[in-house]
Formats: C-alpha cells, sequence, structure tokens
C-alpha cells in the first residue's frame, strides 16, 4: 500500500478530454428480426496517473443507438436510444514511449458502470439504472493528441425482465480522439 502510494505521488497526472463515437449491438438475435448498429457519440474526459503503466478514471455522457428490425407478419422496428453517464476505470501500460513521450502506444483493459440517464420511445422502468461492463483496447498518442479505440461488453443486462424481452447484454466499440493535458511531470 505505501509502495503503490509512493508511486502515484511521483506518477505523471494529466488530463484527457476527449469524444467520439460508438457502434453498439445487443447479443440476442431474435429469431424474428435483427439487431442493427447505429452510430452514437460520447464525450467527456478523463485523468491519467503514470507514466509507463497507469490507472486512468474517467466520465463521460453517452448516447448509445440500436435498431430492431422485425421480420415477422407485421413487420415493425424499434430504436434502442440510450443515454446516460459512463464511468470507466482502465489500468493500462504503454507498449512503445511513456506518456510523456513524442509518440507512444498503449494497451488497456477495465470496467465500468453506465448510468441510464434517458431512453427514447421505451419505458425507462423497464430497464437496469445501471449496467456493468468490461473493456480492452489500444491507443496511439502523437504529442498532445491522442487517440483511442476500444471494445466493451455489459456483463449484466440492460432490461430488467427478460421474459418479456431480452435483447442480451450490450456489445459497443469505441472511438475517442482528444488532446493530453498534462499537470504533473
Amino acid at each position: 500500500m505505501f509502495l503503490s502510494g509512493a508511486y502515484f505521488t511521483h506518477a505523471q497526472i494529466a488530463i484527457k478530454p476527449s469524444a467520439g463515437f460508438n457502434l453498439t449491438d445487443f447479443s440476442k438475435n431474435p429469431e424474428t428480426g435483427k439487431f442493427k448498429s447505429k452510430v452514437g457519440y460520447q464525450v467527456g474526459g478523463s485523468v491519467a496517473f503514470g507514466k509507463k503503466v497507469y490507472i486512468e478514471p474517467g466520465l463521460f455522457y453517452v448516447r448509445k443507438s440500436t435498431q430492431f428490425a422485425d421480420k415477422s407478419t407485421n413487420p415493425e422496428t424499434i430504436n434502442y436510444n440510450i443515454s446516460g453517464i459512463l464511468v470507466p476505470v482502465a489500468i493500462g501500460a504503454s507498449l512503445i514511449g511513456n506518456q510523456s513521450s513524442i509518440f507512444g502506444l498503449r494497451g488497456f483493459a477495465g470496467a465500468s458502470a453506465f448510468i441510464l440517464t434517458r431512453i427514447e420511445d421505451l419505458d425507462k422502468d423497464d430497464f437496469q439504472k445501471a449496467n456493468w461492463g468490461a473493456f480492452a483496447g489500444l491507443g496511439v498518442d502523437i504529442a498532445f493528441l491522442f487517440v483511442e479505440a476500444k471494445y466493451e461488453w455489459s456483463l449484466t443486462n440492460l432490461q430488467k425482465d427478460v421474459t418479456q424481452v431480452d435483447v442480451g447484454k450490450s456489445r459497443s466499440i469505441f472511438v475517442s480522439a482528444g488532446v493530453k493535458i498534462p499537470l504533473v511531470k
């Protein structure tokens, strides 16, 4: 405990505001239709603590969008436009360079909580207030700019009652770009 505290008091700290897009799908494909990813977005930021190995908590406003096309005799299209707050915590390592290098390549993984704030065209009460997930990804740093891509899969179902409608667990691809603002070197 003392050693980890000493490590982070001498670590580099960087604020990382970013924005990007996401594609979300669901794990269930019912016999009567198909889920299709639509483009969503995220905006927010994170704070990275460390140089070669780092921990990075974040806070983002996210809108995820998926469409269900019913192929039964009475075709119907349902849009899952879901908004909320995403709270990821990543642990990463620089594969090439470090947080203060001109060029760097990073790998990271972690866990996240998605707190549902709004869902369009569906009853919000039918959905969980929080959805837990895990993710893994890569990041590229060029000077003070960065681009990250990650794949996230939920560990819990989005809806409360799976006997009514079972869309399964969400799967998302996130691509973000932003700037690194170093506070402590």
